[in-house]
């Protein structure tokens, strides 16, 4: 099955991800893997029952609906991230009682980018937190394929303005 490419477009009020086409109006297909990794760090997650949430009065603990038999139905896996958790937190060392942000931050990312292994699209996945300023987060991808060249790739956008 292919998948569709996705392109990022970044206003003030919000990133959005569009399908791209290609000249021929058709939807465009390369980078395929790098678009599955988008939609897998830049979606919500479904919060586990003792995560705390980002909003006082918040009890929204997002997901997609699709999630709930994904495996069942459609031999799928969750989709998305549990990054959006940090929206609201301040970017933490790891002397911190409540623990390093960044150390969350990579295993929010690797817990979303997991199924990616499990399902041998990629022999390994390493991923790299690195705050960058006072208010943002990069993840930093990246999939090894076995004898096939690995592919890196920065995430700044997806979660711009976490405050410090």
């Amino acid at each position: 099955m292919t998948d569709a490419r996705l392109v990022t477009i970044i206003t003030p009020e919000a990133v959005t991800l569009d399908l791209l086409l290609t000249a021929a109006g058709e939807l465009d297909t390369t980078q395929e893997l790098a678009t599955a990794v988008t939609v897998a760090l830049g979606t919500d997650r479904l919060a586990s029952p003792d995560d705390e949430l980002p909003g006082l009065d918040d009890n929204d603990r997002r997901g997609w609906w699709g999630d709930v038999d994904a495996e069942t139905i459609h031999d799928g896996w969750p989709i998305g991230s549990r990054l959006w958790l940090l929206a609201r937190t301040a970017i933490r060392g790891v002397a911190a009682r409540q623990g390093s942000t960044l150390a969350k931050a990579e295993a929010y990312a690797r817990e979303a980018l997991r199924p990616f292994v499990d399902r041998r699209i990629a022999s390994k996945v390493d991923v790299v937190a690195e705050r960058v300023g006072t208010d943002r987060i990069d993840i930093v991808a990246t999939l090894h394929r076995g004898p096939l060249p690995a592919i890196q790739l920065r995430y700044a956008d997806l979660w711009n303005g976490i405050q410090a």
